[in-house]
């Protein structure tokens, strides 16, 4: 069920703090941590605590967490002195998505060329 922890996902593991992350921020409904496959100097990713599938499920049922992960991703820019930075929401296998808890990827850095490749 949307919002409710799931016992085989990766990102609830690590808000349950049975799994290790380098966590950078924390709020009432969110976390973020260092991504363990750096693509840029600063790569985190900022989760909801509660389980969503992917970002459209996220942004359907529950919009303002939606925006409580984007709001976040605004302050790990400003905590890293990001004068330009990219926010990625992967949704789907196709795009890129491997773990099924919505989340989004805060990079930044270096320059980021578009289209990504």
């Amino acid at each position: 069920m949307a919002g409710e922890p799931q016992d085989d996902c990766l990102f609830c593991k690590i808000v349950a703090g049975h799994v290790p992350a380098t966590i950078v921020r924390e709020t009432d409904t969110t976390v973020a941590f260092r991504d363990i496959n750096p693509q840029a100097p600063t790569h985190v990713l900022v989760i909801p605590k509660a389980h969503y599938r992917d970002a459209a499920t996220l942004a359907a049922g529950a919009p303002e967490l939606a925006a409580d992960v984007l709001r976040e991703t605004q302050a790990i820019a400003d905590e890293d002195k990001l004068d330009s930075y990219r926010v990625v929401f992967n949704t789907g296998s196709g795009a890129g998505q491997t773990v099924w808890h919505a989340h989004a990827h805060v990079l930044g850095g270096r320059g980021l060329q578009w289209p990504p490749g």
